[in-house]
């Protein structure tokens, strides 16, 4: 018997019934022979970690843009944080927690430079629109390559939960579900903390009935947000949260909306932003051959409207290449003698 199918079966013994099981995947796309070692979901989760996009999630906004202190959060710290939050989640409701980790690895692949504020921009410049939970479906499926292979190949139930982890989107699986939950706890916690680091808000000015209700600091907040979620769903095929728990941690994201996101000295380099991807957006719309030719190689052969190769190539940008790239195509350079 290979480690693999040991798993599979350790699976059975430890899961609900009403879990995502291994050996019951709807597969890839593409077939594969299986590993002798992992499972599918771990597979997955093995594949992302591993692909260039991941890596470029350090260098990436989450709220504060290209901040000069070091704790703040990035798009990779954030996507660390969902997948520690979705794991304890799945490991106490006995759901597959290589499952939820895959996805919560996957989920903000296809995240802009500048975070919401560049997701905005490309949303507007093409025709199409852009959603990043879209995009990281994208990522995985088509924009990234290794040995020949286009994209990562992986299983529908982990596709399915990076494409439905935001918005009114709805996960098939229980697994898929609770990302959306984990995204939630862990941005709405996290920002919190940074915005007081920031200065722009501070512990006391939270508003003191959902504190009373969720916690005095991002542990004790997050801690009750997650046992709302076990009491609620534990033994159920479901994956919900206690409503009055849920309704303040709501009431909370609405202040940090409010509070945070919207204010005008987080967003006040948001009209920079705009001008710098729409200008870079429109230096490649003049001329497509200026997008670095590995870039186009991989459209070799498709049929594809030019916007999205811009867009694909802009919205893989980190925050410190969009900026590099404006310098180097708008900045004049000095002579030297």
């Amino acid at each position: 018997m290979s480690l693999r199918v040991e798993r599979e079966k350790l699976e059975h013994s430890m899961y609900f019934d009403f879990a995502t099981f291994a050996d019951s995947s709807k597969g890839r796309k593409n077939f594969e022979e299986q590993c002798d070692i992992r499972t599918l979901f771990q597979r997955d989760r093995d594949r992302i970690i591993h692909s260039k996009s991941f890596r470029r999630l350090k260098h990436k906004t989450q709220v504060f843009i290209s901040p000069e202190g070091d704790h703040f959060r990035t798009r990779l710290t954030h996507t660390l944080e969902v997948s520690q939050i979705a794991r304890t989640i799945a490991r106490a409701l006995r759901l597959n927690e290589d499952l939820v980790e895959a996805i919560s690895l996957g989920h903000d692949l296809g995240h802009t430079p500048f975070g919401h504020s560049g997701e905005r921009v490309l949303n507007d410049l093409n025709k199409k629109g852009f959603r990043h939970n879209e995009q990281s479906l994208r990522v995985v499926d088509f924009l990234e390559r290794k040995k020949g292979r286009i994209g990562l190949n992986l299983t529908e139930e982990v596709r399915d939960g990076i494409l439905n982890h935001s918005g009114d989107n709805v996960a098939k699986t229980l697994e898929g579900k609770i990302i959306k939950f984990a995204d939630r706890i862990a941005y709405i916690n996290h920002d919190i903390d940074d915005a007081i680091r920031a200065g722009i808000i501070s512990e006391s000015s939270l508003p003191k009935e959902l504190t009373r209700t969720l916690g005095h600091s991002p542990s004790e907040r997050i801690d009750t947000m997650i046992n709302a979620m076990i009491s609620k769903s534990y033994g159920k095929p479901i994956v919900e949260m206690e409503e009055e728990i849920y309704e303040a941690t709501m009431d909370l994201r609405k202040y940090m909306f409010d509070r945070v996101y919207l204010d005008p000295v987080v967003k006040s380099e948001n009209q920079k932003i705009n001008r710098l991807l729409t200008e870079l957006f429109d230096f490649y719309r003049d001329d497509i051959t200026k997008v670095p030719l590995d870039h186009l190689k991989i459209y070799e052969n498709i049929d594809c409207d030019e916007d999205d190769i811009i867009t694909d190539y802009i919205a893989g940008m980190t925050d410190t290449y969009a900026m590099k790239q404006i310098k180097e195509i708008f900045i004049p350079k000095g002579w030297s003698m």
